[in-house]
């Protein structure tokens, strides 16, 4: 079935809608146009001029290969993040020595990867007649998707507002609350995602709430502020690479090594503050090779986002690399320790005589 609503108009004039998101199950483009006419006797024509709406899928079949390879990047890349990003977790969650607000903050953005990642691959599993009978459970795993989504971007907000305190305005960063970072990573999107919810059930409350109809922008509840904090970011971003170069410029250092330092520092900052998102906005062009390389570009991009991050800050981060091995040693200690006091217990000794002044030589070796 064709949902076009067609709106009231004059008799003997042909009326012209944008082609439906959605005929048969198949994407189309909606920046096309379906015409049927309205007679002369007042009444709409049998049949609507479809001919001019053309199939988004039919990218698919012009680049099948490229396709097929974007997807299994995409399945890989959101293998390797989780993984990843599962044992960053683990690292922040045991090394109490390093839970300083910077390094919190860095663990509650690893956990929002962590559950949009898991999120996806059960957004994957629903079957296309799920899709297109939306079902309550489907509808429930969109609206937990895009809260994780949103709270995801929310938390690059609290790594960019932190950095630019702490870098660019000298801010004593033991002035600031946990409480109030926590309140606008996980507390802020809530509403935000209720009121999109809200919208989506009584505005397009079909496809499991994936997806749009031409002409509604219900979907801008959630990506008009997912669009703001990025622009925020990319401002918070200039101006803390612009004060790294001006301390570089300052320091003894070459200036071949000061923008060596500065690109660095910018690369860093690119996937901790989202902005390598702002490309997935960019209309990629007409041509074949603009589309594949796109395809490619955006499937390695957001697939492989949580791999960087957990790279970057965690495991090349220094006081991470320090607590771990300190943990290490100090486990490796116990460890052999324990080995020691265990041979000591089981030398062959008279059953009346303890062991004690053994055990305590050894352990003192």
């Amino acid at each position: 079935v064709i949902g076009t609503c067609w709106p009231k108009s004059n008799t003997g004039r042909m009326v012209e809608r944008p082609c439906p998101e959605y005929i048969n199950g198949v994407k189309y483009n909606t920046t096309r146009s379906a015409y049927r006419e309205c007679i002369d006797n007042g009444t709409w024509a049998l049949k609507s001029n479809y001919s001019s709406c053309e199939p988004i899928l039919e990218e698919k079949r012009k680049y099948p290969m490229h396709y097929k390879i974007a997807l299994i990047i995409n399945y890989l890349g959101h293998c390797i993040s989780v993984g990843a990003l599962v044992v960053a977790f683990v690292l922040f969650l045991c090394l109490r020595s390093i839970r300083c607000l910077r390094n919190i903050i860095h663990w509650n953005l690893i956990t929002t990867f962590i559950l949009r990642n898991v999120m996806w691959f059960l957004l994957q599993l629903i079957d296309h007649n799920v899709h297109e009978s939306n079902e309550p459970w489907c509808r429930l795993i969109t609206t937990i998707y895009n809260y994780f989504v949103v709270t995801n971007f929310f938390w690059m907000f609290v790594e960019g507002c932190y950095l630019h305190t702490a870098i660019v305005m000298t801010y004593s960063t033991d002035k600031l609350k946990k409480w109030v970072f926590l309140f606008i990573g996980w507390c802020i999107p809530c509403p935000i995602i209720v009121a999109w919810a809200i919208g989506k059930l009584y505005n397009e409350n079909e496809q499991c709430w994936f997806g749009k109809e031409p002409g509604k922008y219900i979907d801008y509840i959630y990506q008009g502020p997912v669009i703001l904090v990025l622009l925020i970011n990319f401002v918070f971003l200039f101006n803390i690479v612009r004060i790294l170069m001006t301390k570089l410029r300052a320091s003894t250092t070459s200036e071949t090594i000061q923008y060596r330092k500065a690109v660095k520092a910018t690369l860093v900052l690119l996937p901790l503050l989202g902005i390598t998102y702002m490309l997935f906005f960019v209309n990629p062009g007409e041509d074949d090779i603009s589309q594949i390389v796109f395809i490619y570009f955006n499937s390695f991009l957001q697939s492989f986002q949580g791999f960087f991050v957990s790279v970057f800050y965690c495991f090349l981060n220094g006081e991470v690399r320090s607590a771990a091995r300190k943990r290490w040693h100090r486990w490796q200690d116990n460890h052999a320790l324990r080995v020691r006091v265990a041979r000591a217990m089981s030398l062959p000794t008279s059953p009346t005589r303890i062991s004690f002044h053994s055990i305590k030589q050894t352990t003192a070796v």
